[in-house]
């Protein structure tokens, strides 16, 4: 029977828009598994059909179409300030009993906004300027959810829009439109993606073997130090060993600079290295950055539920083939 795992996950750094993690005890295809599973299986809301009233801009209509379904669309549980899972709160459209669209299967926006009636508004050294249609200008019919018009704080800060921005209008323009959100997975099409990144790499695991490198010279273990491109070694200020850095599972990247060094050093060929960097096969650090329509701690939360109902679903149907 093969050996039961445990995988563990153990936080390194949160924040709204990403999340930084070390999955461990456990191997490759869960690693990839889960990966896979946030860049595609984790369902989000956006904009999947458009009905004009009017466009005057000067974007033709599909490419508008084609930026509002790439605004991500957010959105947050009653009770909370977060960017959640919506697999509860929304039914996917061609699951839906319903004719065409209703607010169980669906979210829908308008959008109405005339160049000369905005201007009379604007201050007067802007009115020659033209006028950006952006995110905050889709309104929505469900309180729960809108579009996430910025991913952080220091985005909004340096931003010179309100929003996303769709189309700039000029005099005489005016762009009134319905716009359909619905829920999906990127594996039908990328707009409906929860992440901008999903990465990991190997842990490394960094032996200094004491015995040799004592017979080294300060200078040699500086070059060393030096030689590394990824900065994982450094020398202990006191006595003068080499050490690992405390940051260095950020920075390597197993290169073959350190190998190639070591091997000019010594003596006979067969001899020992003096650091070994390998690649740990059962842990892993996770590098997940959000497009802002979920938290990334809810982008890891939601894959784990879709990996678990995945596994669930195979077990059912094992258990229906050995009936």
């Amino acid at each position: 029977m093969p050996h039961q795992r445990f995988p563990k996950i153990e936080i390194l750094s949160i924040a709204p828009h990403a999340i930084s993690f070390v999955l461990s005890e456990t191997d490759t295809s869960m690693a990839n598994a889960m990966r896979r599973i946030m860049i595609g299986e984790v369902p989000t809301l956006a904009i999947d059909l458009v009905e004009y009233s009017e466009n005057s801009s000067v974007l033709n209509d599909e490419y508008i179409a084609h930026r509002l379904g790439l605004i991500p669309i957010r959105y947050t549980p009653e009770g909370s300030m977060k960017g959640g899972d919506c697999h509860q709160a929304f039914l996917p459209h061609r699951e839906c009993v319903c004719y065409d669209r209703c607010p169980r299967c669906s979210v829908e926006f308008e959008l109405d906004v005339n160049f000369d009636k905005v201007n009379l508004t604007r201050p007067d050294q802007e009115r020659d300027l033209p006028l950006t249609v952006t995110s905050r200008d889709l309104i929505a019919n469900n309180i729960l959810v809108a579009p996430a018009h910025f991913l952080n704080e220091e985005e909004q800060d340096e931003s010179h829009d309100e929003g996303i921005s769709i189309v700039k209008l000029g005099p005489g323009q005016h762009l009134k439109l319905k716009a359909i959100a619905r829920m999906g997975i990127s594996k039908e099409h990328a707009k409906w993606c929860p992440v901008a990144v999903a990465t990991y790499r190997f842990w490394p695991i960094i032996t200094i073997n004491e015995e040799a490198c004592n017979m080294l010279t300060l200078e040699q273990k500086q070059e060393l130090v030096e030689v590394c491109p990824d900065k994982i070694l450094d020398l202990d200020e006191i006595t003068g060993n080499l050490v690992a850095v405390e940051n260095a599972y950020e920075m390597a990247t197993f290169t073959e600079d350190l190998k190639e060094c070591q091997e000019a050093m010594k003596k006979r060929p067969e001899d020992d290295d003096f650091v070994h960097v390998i690649q740990s096969t059962d842990r892993f650090v996770f590098s997940v950055e959000s497009t802002g329509c979920m938290d990334a701690e809810d982008i890891l939360l939601s894959s784990l539920r879709v990996l678990k109902d995945r596994l669930n679903y195979l077990a059912a149907e094992v258990e229906k083939l050995k009936d």
